[in-house]
């Protein structure tokens, strides 16, 4: 594995994606041992877009001072590793479609996995990103919830895919009528609370997968509904935690909770939404 030297990708030190894979490229010795920094750590140099390299990674050539920024950092990164793959990055529509994806992640890093108040590497808020995240989350969970809820059956009726798609699509509903009577009215807090909320909701979309193995151990209905509850739990956490890093009304936790104890309880009685 070739080497390539002189290089230094600046990544952000509070994303743990970043952390892993610039990490990765150090461990592999696909970059040398000064083959990353901070952006924390970094000083004010002219030849150096700060706001851009706050959303698209900079890659600095250390022996001239040149920058490039984002997917094409990593394709000379991993390109000179590997330059078989080059020529598929050579390829216009490859790169696109990397690009597209590399910028659906960068712009929304922050609402996946939030940093501190002081974090100086925040991305520019993207709307159109944002919102294809919000629905990127919303349909995996509703069709993990959609698969989880048969493992219920008879505690609960037998599900329609489409039942967790409008669960799904009711929660932003209703907490964006919680955010208005609250008082907040900025159409940018909103879709930034959004997000973070159906990240709570991927993630406890996420942790419910693993019990699809147990399926094959047990049909124990109450099993699946005890290990459901311990997931809800730490989503409770974790919205709290996000709610806070927001700076945004408690409240919303409590009509956050609200709203399932609505559903489940719509479920319970009528078997239906």
């Amino acid at each position: 594995m070739k080497t390539l030297k002189d290089h230094t990708l600046i990544y952000d030190d509070e994303c743990p994606m970043c952390k892993i894979y610039t990490g990765a490229f150090i461990r592999s010795g696909m970059l040398d041992t000064y083959g990353r920094k901070p952006f924390s750590a970094l000083s004010h140099t002219t030849d150096l877009d700060h706001k851009r390299a706050c959303n698209e990674i900079a890659l600095v050539n250390r022996k001239n001072n040149s920058v490039i920024y984002g997917i094409d950092s990593l394709f000379t990164v991993i390109g000179h590793s590997f330059p078989m793959l080059s020529i598929l990055f050579d390829q216009k529509h490859f790169r696109a479609i990397c690009r597209k994806i590399y910028c659906f992640v960068s712009y929304n890093r922050k609402v996946i996995a939030p940093g501190s108040a002081e974090n100086k590497c925040i991305p520019d808020f993207n709307f159109k990103y944002r919102w294809v995240y919000i629905a990127f989350a919303w349909f995996i969970t509703s069709i993990v919830l959609s698969f989880y809820s048969e493992l219920l059956v008879p505690l609960i009726a037998k599900t329609q895919l489409n039942r967790e798609f409008i669960i799904c699509a009711g929660q932003i509903a209703f907490q964006a009528m919680a955010l208005r009577t609250l008082g907040v009215l900025s159409a940018k807090e909103y879709i930034n609370y959004f997000g973070h909320m159906m990240t709570v909701s991927l993630l406890g979309a996420l942790l419910l997968t693993p019990a699809f193995l147990l399926n094959h151990l047990t049909d124990e209905p109450y099993v699946f509904a005890g290990y459901f509850s311990i997931v809800v739990t730490y989503m409770l956490i974790e919205h709290v935690r996000r709610v806070k890093l927001l700076g945004l009304p408690h409240l919303l936790t409590a009509t956050w909770v609200l709203y399932r104890l609505l559903v489940l309880g719509i479920m319970l009685t009528t078997g239906s939404i």
